[in-house]
């Protein structure tokens, strides 16, 4: 199964994950277990208080890990969120957000991955995610 590039995810989010796409997410880079999710800045990301909310960070999370299984694996339109955990490192400045995700593990039925997300313009990361994926039964 080819893997997935910049373009068929991009189209994964604006015909199967709409709200995604109507958020501003899109795919800046996909890999080989790897990806990058770069979200438009919006006024409805923030939270009271001026900060990106918490939800709207493990979205952006969850996207990015989903890409990255793509960049591994093709088209595993079926392959689900089974756990995701995020720690939230510091403050995310109101503007656009990097996610940077990466396969540390594709099994057969499982996917391990991490997520950093960055404030677009700056080194220190505001949140780590990890989480697992579950995988559909591929035909071999």
């Amino acid at each position: 199964m080819a893997a997935v590039t910049v373009d068929d995810f991009n189209r994964i989010l604006d015909k199967d994950l709409s709200w995604a796409y109507d958020i501003g997410m899109r795919a800046q880079s996909v890999g080989d277990g790897e990806a990058v999710i770069r979200p438009e800045f919006a006024e409805e990301m923030l939270r009271p208080g001026g900060t990106v909310a918490g939800p709207f960070l493990m979205a952006l999370a969850d996207a990015a890990m989903y890409a990255a299984v793509m960049g591994k694996l093709g088209m595993v339109k079926m392959a689900v969120t089974s756990n995701l955990n995020i720690n939230f490192l510091q403050r995310p400045n109101p503007g656009a957000l990097l996610a940077k995700a990466r396969a540390l593990k594709i099994g057969k039925r499982l996917a391990m991955l991490d997520v950093i997300i960055y404030s677009e313009g700056y080194d220190e990361p505001v949140a780590h995610a990890t989480g697992t994926y579950s995988l559909p039964k591929i035909n071999s």
